[in-house]
């Protein structure tokens, strides 16, 4: 009798804790600040569209951004959070040092809090921001529904060990992604990012130098990468093995519009990143490479759309959960 109660009592927990998590993803939704903050959006989509296509470049790291943020504690603005002496926070970490684009959310940030104090989350903000961003550079819209609380804890360590590296094999990143609750399409859909942006040397100077870890011999490099692609890249980007300030183009030729040049590039090798090419190496990524290449570009907008609303969903905070930070860069006092 008591094995049958403890049963029934973890079946219960299961249970509960699955209408738990279907709660807080309902309480994400299309025009949650309709009432509170009803300018919000637009304010938010005003500054974007009047700023990024004085820095285009900056639509990029607002994705990243997103990406990064929502892959350590969910989608919850901890990226934003600045260290303290007691705590060395996400964006100190090397994943996010290369990320540009905090004043443009604390800009943001700053507009809303002038309109509705204390109502629209810095999580909601970088979510918005993104989507937008890419909108104004000519990529694909998606609704993107809100009521994201922010965090309170940026973890260095956390983010080191969650954000899926440049570096990773196929193993590594499908068990990233699935951790995350998200599949093999949404990997292959979601790398397409890359057809925007730019890397620093140091996140693939491994793959034109000492690849396989002998020694710094300059042709011993990747060999899943294109041989002439390398070359290039030793000739005009990363000129020496250890160059960690020079940068390149993730997408040569087009790396400011959002488009699909990204699998072409990736099926003639030249993608940049061991990442990049380990959707190669797996029979269903590489399907879908083909397949959105394949097509006309609005079904990649369209697998895009839905992948990011996915991701947007990863972990959130709602209802109660967290905060709603003044600053975006410092948790409530």
């Amino acid at each position: 009798m008591r094995r049958r109660l403890s049963y029934l009592i973890c079946v219960m927990c299961v249970v509960l804790g699955f209408v738990a998590c279907a709660e807080a993803e309902a309480e994400l939704k299309l025009g949650f600040y309709d009432k509170t903050c009803p300018k919000a959006e637009t304010i938010i989509a005003d500054y974007v569209k009047k700023h990024i296509p004085n820095a285009p470049t900056v639509a990029a790291t607002l994705l990243r951004t997103h990406f990064h943020d929502c892959f350590v504690r969910g989608c919850d603005a901890s990226i934003l959070i600045n260290s303290t002496k007691n705590n060395e926070a996400e964006k100190d970490s090397a994943p996010d040092v290369t990320l540009r684009g905090y004043d443009f959310i604390d800009r943001v940030k700053s507009l809303v809090e002038e309109e509705c104090p204390g109502v629209v989350s810095c999580a909601d903000i970088i979510a918005l921001v993104a989507r937008d961003a890419v909108g104004v550079i000519g990529g694909p819209y998606w609704e993107v529904p809100t009521g994201r609380r922010d965090g309170r804890i940026s973890n260095k360590t956390e983010a080191l060990n969650e954000i899926p590296g440049p570096q990773f094999n196929f193993s590594r990143l499908k068990a990233s992604f699935a951790s995350k609750g998200l599949d093999l399409k949404d990997l292959a859909v979601l790398s397409g990012a890359h057809t925007i942006g730019i890397a620093h040397c140091n996140s693939f100077n491994k793959r034109l130098y000492n690849f396989s870890g002998k020694g710094d011999n300059v042709l011993d490099e990747d060999p899943s990468l294109d041989p002439f692609y390398a070359a290039n890249l030793r000739k005009n980007k990363c000129k020496t093995p250890t160059d960690n300030t020079s940068i390149a183009e993730m997408d040569p030729g087009s790396f400011l519009t959002f488009d699909i040049d990204y699998y072409r590039n990736l099926l003639k090798r030249r993608g940049l990143f061991q990442s990049d090419a380990a959707l190669l190496t797996n029979s269903v990524t590489k399907s879908y490479v083909v397949e959105l290449l394949d097509g006309p570009l609005e079904t990649f907008f369209k697998e895009f759309a839905v992948s990011m609303v996915k991701m947007g969903k990863i972990q959130v905070k709602t209802g109660t959960e967290g905060e709603i930070r003044k600053n975006c860069a410092v948790i409530n006092s």
